[in-house]
């Protein structure tokens, strides 16, 4: 579900003018900074405790992980509904959904995302885990 909302907001951030690699990092971030009280991805990696090679949502609890992908999902939506273009407005937009999903979550009296726990597994570990499992319940129902 989150890679589906990815490519859907990487394709509305591309139809922006939001091109390069660098670029879209730069707009990320920006989603980042909106959600997360003005974090970047790599001061969330820091505050978090995650290697710089370990993906930040897949080390997301499901509070964590619906927050941000609200934030990508809305974000989607705006830039192509109001037909935002350039890659400041794009930026803009980014972190005005961010800054507003994480009001939400502070007027709910949520925590913070940045707050919340790591998950120390990552979610490709937990897939590989039940896939494994699976094969062995198969196995033995043979």
């Amino acid at each position: 579900m989150v890679s589906y909302s990815d490519r859907s907001l990487a394709e509305a951030a591309d139809m922006a003018g939001v091109k390069t690699p660098l670029e879209y990092a730069v707009f990320q971030n920006h989603g980042y900074m909106g959600l997360y009280g003005g974090l970047k991805a790599k001061d969330i990696h820091q505050k978090k405790g995650l290697k710089k090679s370990q993906r930040i949502l897949d080390h997301m609890g499901s509070t964590e992980l619906a927050a941000n992908l609200f934030r990508a999902t809305q974000t989607d939506e705006k830039l192509r509904r109001e037909n935002i273009t350039g890659k400041e407005q794009a930026n803009a937009t980014h972190f005005e959904v961010g800054e507003k999903v994480r009001k939400t979550i502070q007027e709910l009296g949520g925590t913070m995302p940045e707050d919340l726990p790591t998950q120390k597994r990552s979610v490709k570990q937990i897939e590989n885990e039940q896939k494994k499992i699976k094969i062995e319940t198969k196995k033995l129902e043979d």
